[in-house]
């Protein structure tokens, strides 16, 4: 990855990744949009022209979102069958909706923030020394 950041810090401040990754905004300018659709990314910020080629999220933000709502699901989950003894159906009812809001809500801000925490640290494909 090549270092396109321009060196003006007037023109660009270092903003950090929690206020523009989160919100859907460019990593270098805080203005241009981020995604285009609901987990597209854009070719490149319309604001300031960084080239989003180097974001490359994987399945990070799933394994987050996993391990969040799972927690958040489970520890729910178990308390209102220790405390309440529901049906299976009310549990289906309960937890389903609730699981399904809370990943496709998590998705599109934890891709973000690890696009611009990419962008931040300047995080490149590992490569053996001498490539």
């Amino acid at each position: 990855m090549t270092d396109d950041r321009p060196r003006d810090k007037a023109l660009y401040p270092n903003l950090p990744p929690s206020q523009t990754g989160m919100r859907g905004r460019c990593p270098r300018c805080g203005q241009g949009r981020l995604f285009k659709g609901f987990l597209g990314l854009e070719d490149h910020c319309q604001a300031c022209g960084l080239n989003y080629d180097f974001s490359d999220s994987g399945d990070g933000p799933a394994v987050f979102i996993i391990m969040i709502v799972g927690f958040i699901v489970v520890g729910l989950a178990l308390f209102v069958e220790f405390s309440f003894s529901p049906p299976f159906w009310v549990h289906v009812i309960l937890w389903v909706p609730l699981v399904l809001i809370l990943a496709l809500g998590l998705l599109r801000p934890l891709k973000g923030l690890m696009i611009a925490q990419q962008y931040k640290h300047r995080a490149q494909e590992g490569r053996l020394e001498g490539q």
